[in-house]
């Protein structure tokens, strides 16, 4: 994560760093991607019936380039929503150390004196916290013969002390930080998909073009209908996908990546392998079962949006959010809120296990850079 990496170069990671190193993981994601979201959002608006894992037909729609009709909007704002997304979670976590995390800190300082088992010191600072919880939940593995004393991280001054409950208090954190960056970033990533899925529906065989391309479908939706209800179309559904999406995918990312980089560590004595390697490795399987895993929970509010975002805009012809869903279950069945889940998961895989090691190596290079 942003707060907690330093590019290989021991300096402080910048706001600047983020939108370089996001926007290039973001950008990388979305042209690996698209064409399977192309795909998604073809069967998810699609008014026959069929299982998820029927892609045949939408995959053969239309010549291969249709399949990235609509690019352009999630690629230009991709360095935005990453930098959003990193630069929101970096922010929270830091409020959280400074007004939660740091006053457990201090009561439990007042309430240990002398040994206690499992306990740990470790440091509150801006940018130590989840590293440093790492090494304890490694040290901690590592020592469970021992009936008590202290797993100790050096610092240069004294700290606080946390006991094993901050394991769990960590995983907190990582949600709760997780669930506000998604609910900053639905604001921008709205708009984005509103647009994206109109586009991408006017590409199919026998569609009406209604549009030229992104700037021509945003400025004709503003200047018909407004920009919440015409732009801003299906922002609460966005939200109710975004914000607990983040929460699960930063807690079990950050769960898989700890646990990932462990085993390796614990096999190189036998098999030597790069430290920097180790820490890809993790990041690349982490994201890839977070970003699955989490779509697979909250797929039935996108299959919403989609059908939101790309009905038309008359204001009379509008229905919320669970109109829409109770019209998808009435008319399609219950199976219908998975439509498209397959090819989703395909694409979830390779798109989340890219933007972590992608981002890390950016600011792995950028703190070369500056250190030679």
């Amino acid at each position: 994560m942003s707060e907690n990496s330093d590019g290989g170069g021991g300096s402080q990671i910048s706001a600047l760093d983020d939108l370089l190193a996001g926007g290039i993981a973001g950008s990388a994601s979305v042209i690996v991607g698209h064409p399977f979201d192309t795909i998604k959002v073809r069967l998810q608006t699609s008014s026959t019936n069929g299982s998820s894992g029927k892609t045949s037909s939408s995959a053969t729609a239309g010549e291969f380039k249709s399949l990235f009709k609509g690019m352009s909007p999630p690629l230009a704002t991709a360095a935005i929503c990453n930098a959003i997304i990193f630069a929101s979670y970096g922010h929270s976590t830091r409020l959280w150390d400074e007004f939660i995390e740091h006053k457990i800190g201090q009561q439990q300082n007042e309430e240990v004196h002398g040994t206690l088992t499992g306990a740990v010191m470790i440091e509150h600072g801006e940018h130590g916290t989840h590293e440093q919880m790492k090494s304890w939940k490694q040290q901690r593995n590592n020592n469970d013969h021992d009936s008590e004393g202290w797993i100790t991280i050096q610092n240069n001054h004294q700290e606080p002390v946390v006991t094993e409950d901050a394991l769990n208090t960590n995983y907190l954190k990582v949600f709760t930080c997780g669930a506000l960056a998604g609910t900053v970033q639905a604001f921008v990533i709205c708009p984005v998909e509103h647009i994206k899925c109109r586009l991408q529906i006017q590409a199919a065989p026998g569609a009406k073009i209604m549009y030229k391309g992104p700037i021509d479908a945003c400025v004709s939706i503003i200047k018909n209908h407004g920009i919440f209800r015409g732009l801003y179309r299906g922002m609460g559904v966005t939200l109710w996908r975004e914000t607990p999406a983040f929460g699960m995918y930063f807690a079990v990312y950050d769960t898989i990546k700890d646990r990932v980089e462990s085993l390796l560590e614990e096999k190189d004595d036998d098999h030597p392998i790069p430290s920097h390697a180790h820490a890809w490795a993790a990041s690349a399987l982490a994201g890839g079962i977070s970003g699955a895993s989490t779509w697979g929970i909250i797929y039935p509010f996108d299959v919403i949006k989609s059908r939101m975002q790309t009905s038309p805009l008359e204001r009379h012809l509008q229905k919320g959010m669970w109109t829409v869903g109770s019209d998808i279950i009435r008319n399609h069945g219950f199976n219908h809120m998975f439509r498209g889940l397959g090819v989703t998961l395909v694409r979830a895989f390779p798109v989340n296990a890219i933007i972590f090691p992608v981002y890390e190596f950016v600011l792995m290079q950028i703190g070369s850079w500056r250190s030679s």
